[in-house]
């Protein structure tokens, strides 16, 4: 997760950077830069909230089919420790071989379950972090900054306060959501 995040991260910086104009080396007077807290965008604005809502959801779908195997293989397993001893070695050796089966279909499917979240949560977060860029783009041009850049993974020192566009940008965002909704 943490680096999926990092990943994600890079890409905005890296398409601010594309985005952003030349400039000469030396720094120009009165420029202004700003920073945004990705993961506080991520966590508060309605599209990163219903991502992972929509997260959460899956994931406990996956969880009841996982937990439906786990009561299986305790059935068998039950099943093997009451009945086992009047089996015959041939019936035993049968259901120990399915109690085999079955517990690694059970752990391929929660295997296959956590990576398929994982791609669901990098498509979700990836959407939302495209949309967000062109926000912050159009919020620097807007307010004339000449460097926005996100505070988790550009090692920032020290942060003025009123550098921090975190929130004016989860409202960008959620009012543009908000205007596509309409048309």
């Amino acid at each position: 997760m943490k680096v999926l995040r990092s990943a994600l991260s890079v890409t905005i910086v890296a398409l601010l950077a594309v985005a952003a104009p030349v400039r000469a080396q030396t720094p120009v007077p009165g420029s202004r830069v700003a920073y945004i807290d990705l993961q506080r965008v991520l966590a508060r604005s309605a599209a990163g909230v219903a991502a992972r809502e929509q997260l959460e959801r899956d994931k406990a779908g996956m969880q009841k089919d996982i937990e439906v195997k786990r009561k299986e293989l305790e059935t068998l397993r039950d099943e093997l420790e009451k009945k086992g001893p009047l089996m015959t070695a041939d019936a035993r050796r049968d259901k120990q071989d399915q109690f085999e089966r079955k517990r690694r279909d059970a752990a391929r499917l929660a295997d296959d379950f956590q990576k398929e979240l994982e791609k669901k949560e990098s498509v979700l977060l990836q959407k939302v972090l495209q949309d967000v860029s062109g926000v912050i783009e159009k919020v620097g041009k807007e307010r004339g900054y000449e460097l926005i850049i996100e505070r988790q993974r550009a090692a920032v020192l020290y942060a003025s306060p009123e550098a921090d566009l975190t929130e004016e940008i989860i409202k960008a965002y959620d009012q543009q959501a908000v205007n596509k909704g309409k048309k």
